[in-house]
């Protein structure tokens, strides 16, 4: 899989497929990378859409087990996700896209709309990460148990007082009560095309990916539940391929 340099941060990216541009944000959190599109219960569009989309699937930044490795953006943490997003299709001569994010690439999508809407054409957001109101502080408390441990063992550059401040800011901030990246007056004004495609675990809340699809003007849902049975998985692809053709040109 290729590297692109981009500054202090290496990416590591895959492509597969050709047409329109789609870029795609795995799931796991702050652990997200592209080995874990292969899950047993969800999809992998690198393989799904390669018939008819030049599909791009990147390393979350300093994911313990990827590739994508940089500076760690206290101050910033999620914008420095999307610079790393919209720095690697500016390298690939990549102007428009769509894109597909999974987990913790509801938060990124919803900051991709924010960062370049006249670039986004259209966007599925696949269980979205989201507030649990009865667990508000889950995200900050299984990351500072889980992901900064990992990373400090890893890179001795970044302290866990570093890394605790990192998730504070991605997850105690202004919207922390919401899709932590943008308020709901912005998905209010968000005329994106999107396809939200809830599940409802604790980390994926039903009803904030609801309240998402209610709020945004063009927006539609999948079916409920699609993950399981395992089953449902297909019909629910069909639903994304179909928003797909409609939504983006059929050539790049």
């Amino acid at each position: 899989m290729p590297i692109f340099k981009n500054g202090p941060v290496s990416i590591h990216y895959e492509e597969a497929g050709s047409g329109f541009p789609l870029l795609v944000i795995p799931g796991g959190g702050l652990n997200a990378t592209i080995e874990k599109l292969d899950g047993p219960e969800s999809f992998n569009p690198l393989k799904e859409f390669s018939a008819t989309h030049r599909c791009i699937a990147l390393d979350i930044r300093n994911a313990p087990g990827g590739g994508t490795v940089g500076p760690l953006e206290v101050e910033r943490p999620w914008d420095g996700f999307a610079d790393d997003q919209l720095a690697l299709m500016d390298h690939l001569g990549i102007e428009k896209f769509a894109v597909i994010g999974f987990c913790i690439g509801g938060p990124l999508v919803w900051n991709l709309l924010r960062r370049a809407p006249n670039r986004v054409v259209a966007a599925i957001l696949a269980h979205p990460s989201g507030c649990r109101p009865e667990m508000p502080d889950q995200f900050y408390q299984n990351n500072i148990k889980g992901w900064a441990p990992e990373i400090c063992a890893k890179r001795p550059d970044i302290t866990m007082a570093m890394a605790d401040a990192f998730l504070a800011n991605m997850y105690r901030g202004a919207n922390a009560d919401f899709v932590f990246t943008v308020n709901r007056d912005f998905v209010r004004a968000c005329k994106t095309p999107l396809l939200i495609m809830p599940d409802d675990v604790p980390a994926h809340p039903y009803a904030m990916a609801m309240e998402t699809a209610m709020l945004a003007p063009n927006a539609q849902v999948s079916l409920y539940p699609w993950r399981q049975p395992a089953e449902r998985i297909p019909v629910a692809v069909r639903h994304a391929r179909t928003f797909l053709a409609a939504h983006t040109p059929k050539k790049g």
